[in-house]
């Protein structure tokens, strides 16, 4: 991929003077010096002056034309998350509009959540409900991610990984749906070159080897192209060029459909874009009149349009000597929409901007719709972004009514998918459906050019409760779900109140003296429900586990138990501490007595001993000896956790100490954890890693998540800390290896 020149705010400044007016200029130029002072004292991971990034960003904007509060919130669009500007500030000094942009992208950085994804799953909510307001939010977004992924190499590999996962599964789509086919082909190359260096380095080796043979032939395509369409007299605007293929197609299609380099056809391709519709069609008879097409591979979004609003004829030919080529026909504004999609609306013309109309425009946009509607329909964030992933982002088929109306769905979608997207009503009431012409199964799964026909009765009793297992789209399935809700509400509230009373009963506890309708209003409070009654329809129902709900309810006693259990063992300890310091006994205290663990407990004998499971300490740690319960002394580290709280207190605590330091045993069990990146082999390392330092390889448990990052615990046996150090180093040497570290259970 071709470096991208990085621009200064002089080369801004010079892209929207072509085509802004003076006063407009000058509040790009005010936003800049803004930005310029809110941001003096940070730098970037790179070391750059952090001022660098906000400039790219309004670059980025400005080359799309975009509006004047676009650019603007382009170079302020991080100063509310890392400076110490507010968004009132912003509003003051810039208006509300730029101000709604700029909080649109701002990160939810100040709310505490339980995870790093739950956070994130936050934020992108809120971006997306922010851009169902105003688009320009996401078209801030974008060029925001696309500057990030082109400076990607100064974060850590684990990092990068992370970023680019995110930006494949959840802003290029973005940009796809939008239609801005000029960012989405970035992010899907960057991410990939990050997620798959292999696969992206070697596709542009292959790229390269031959890219002389191919521009040749391209350019002997076009000469004859140009003199076949020479009789049509399509003007002088019409434009004949090579287009480039992009390295994430390439590589989609060589492990989607099985395909060697050599057998991907359009990876050679030539647009022809001209004045008006009719040309284009004229174009593609004079190109099929020449070249036979190829049987499958000709396609017509001008009469059948993609939902983010693309427009061309695609059709792929035997050309010149017999080899394969793609042929895309557009005219002038078609071009505009393909590259620039949604932000050619939103693009500034003659001086002015028209935000009243480009706002409706940007309502009518189907993904805007259905965000809004899961939004509606989602009972959670996580839920909201599993719909977006699942429902919104999805690749797509386009069916068709028996009226001819054009259905978009994601693919994998079956006839009840189609009967509640085209509405609620129809999908409660169908009975079956036919598929061209013929009656199929309710499964059946729908392809693009189907004509579908959804078949209702207005006596059917409704969905049935097997259909959950039948839909695809988180839609369908949750107005199911609704009907069920509705329907059957008071038999869920009566079920959901027999569960939690079994629960509460089950655990020990009194449900009638506990769940009092006070009690039952606060609980549903806690838990986010409106009234007692939805939270019981909810567990009856089976949307929510009935023991977190058993939980509020006897924690209070609960509570109650526990501290008369404490109180009673500290009575305990105390009592036989007092009998370890009774005269008599003092003597022993001189005296000290190896433990068969290896342990000595100093004034003390003939007292059991054992290694504490939890922080599993070797013979060279610091260890602390805790008076249990009738079970003797338990022996922790002394930077374990669960000694720290009977540490502050002074209660129950004993010196102890290694009889021998460097270990007398053949081993004791230790606790570690290595995290890294789940490559080919990695495992084998660390097996082979360990192997070759200890033969006491006692437990092995792995686990990946959606990022490639694997982290693997095991509890391996050593003879003291110095071995277990030469273990972990030698780990931390492997190839992909992040973090090497002691555990506590």
């Amino acid at each position: 991929m071709s470096e991208v020149k990085e621009l200064s705010h002089e080369d801004v400044l010079k892209m929207v003077s072509s085509y802004m007016n003076d006063e407009h200029v000058a509040l790009v130029e005010r936003a800049y010096h803004f930005a310029a002072v809110c941001h003096r004292d940070q730098r970037r991971k790179s070391g750059e002056p952090y001022i660098i990034h906000p400039i790219q960003v309004a670059g980025i904007l400005a080359d799309l034309h975009m509006d004047p509060e676009t650019v603007c919130a382009g170079y302020l669009h991080d100063i509310v998350e890392d400076t110490g500007a507010t968004l009132d500030d912003i509003k003051e000094l810039f208006g509300p509009t730029i101000a709604l942009i700029v909080d649109g992208d701002t990160k939810l950085g100040k709310i505490q959540y339980k995870s790093n994804k739950e956070q994130m799953a936050a934020t992108h909510r809120k971006l997306l409900l922010a851009m169902s307001k105003d688009i320009r939010v996401m078209i801030v977004k974008l060029a925001d991610r696309l500057h990030n992924m082109r400076t990607l190499q100064h974060l850590r590999p684990d990092k990068q990984r992370r970023i680019s996962n995110e930006t494949l599964e959840i802003y290029a789509p973005i940009a796809d749906r939008l239609g801005i086919s000029t960012i989405k082909w970035e992010l899907e190359d960057l991410s990939l070159r990050y997620l798959n260096p292999q696969q992206y380095y070697r596709i542009v080796h292959l790229m390269n080897s031959r890219r002389d043979q191919r521009v040749e032939y391209i350019d002997e395509a076009i000469g004859e192209i140009k003199k076949a369409i020479s009789d049509l007299n399509l003007g002088p605007n019409v434009e004949i060029y090579g287009r480039p293929k992009h390295i994430y197609s390439i590589y989609r299609k060589m492990v989607n459909k099985h395909k060697q380099f050599s057998q991907i056809y359009d990876l050679l391709a030539v647009r022809i874009v001209v004045d008006s519709i009719k040309d284009c069609y004229a174009a593609l008879g004079a190109i099929h009149t020449n070249w036979k097409p190829m049987p499958g591979r000709f396609k017509d979004y001008i009469a059948m349009p993609k939902a983010n609003g693309y427009q061309s004829l695609h059709t792929t030919i035997m050309g010149p000597g017999g080899k394969p080529l793609e042929v895309q026909i557009r005219t002038h504004h078609m071009h505009q929409v393909a590259e620039y999609g949604v932000a050619a609306h939103w693009a500034y013309k003659e001086g002015k901007t028209n935000g009243i109309q480009q706002t409706r425009d940007s309502q009518k946009l189907n993904v805007v719709k259905e965000i809004l509607e899961l939004r509606s329909e989602s009972d959670g964030t996580d839920e909201f972004m599993q719909g977006v992933q699942s429902d919104i982002f999805a690749d797509k088929v386009y069916a068709f009514t028996p009226k001819g109306d054009v259905i978009e769905l994601p693919q994998g979608s079956g006839p009840l998918d189609m009967a509640y997207q085209i509405h609620t009503e129809v999908g409660n009431h169908t009975t079956g459906a036919k598929v061209n012409g013929r009656i199929v199964p309710l499964d059946y799964e729908i392809k693009t050019g189907d004509i579908v026909d959804i078949l209702t009765s207005s006596s059917s009793a409704g969905p049935s409760r097997d259909w959950l297992e039948l839909v695809s789209t988180r839609r369908a399935r949750n107005k199911i779900r609704q009907f069920f809700r509705a329907h059957d509400r008071e038999t869920n509230i009566e079920e959901g109140k027999r569960m939690i009373e079994r629960e509460i009963r089950e655990a020990g506890f009194d449900p009638f003296t506990l769940m009092t309708e006070e009690k039952n209003e606060e609980v549903a409070n806690q838990m986010h429900y409106q009234s007692s009654d939805d939270m019981f329809a909810a567990i009856g129902f089976g949307d929510m586990a009935p023991v977190g709900v058993r939980n509020r309810f006897t924690a209070d006693v609960r509570k109650k138990e526990e501290d008369s259990r404490k109180q009673a063992a500290e009575k305990a300890v105390l009592e036989e501490h007092a009998t370890l310091e009774k005269p008599d006994q003092r003597e022993k205290k001189k005296q000290a007595k190896e433990t068969s663990e290896g342990i000595i407990v100093e004034g003390v004998d003939n007292l059991l001993t054992r290694l504490s499971h939890c922080c599993s300490p070797v013979p060279g740690d610091d260890i602390v000896g805790y008076i249990t319960k009738g079970r003797g002394v338990s022996v922790h580290r002394s930077d374990c956790p669960n000694i720290k709280a009977a540490e502050k207190s002074g209660q129950r605590i004993i010196h102890v100490y290694w009889a021998n330091p460097n270990g007398d045993k053949t081993n004791y069990n230790s606790n570690i954890e290595v995290q890294g990146y789940n490559r080919s082999g990695l495992l084998n390392d660390v097996l082979r890693s360990v192997n070759n330092t200890t033969k006491f390889l006692n437990s092995v448990n792995g686990k990946v998540d959606h990022n490639k990052m694997v982290t693997i615990s095991m509890t391996i046996g050593v003879r003291n800390l110095h071995q277990l150090q030469f273990i972990m180093d030698s780990l931390k040497n492997i190839k992909d290896v992040y973090v090497v570290k002691r555990t506590i259970r």
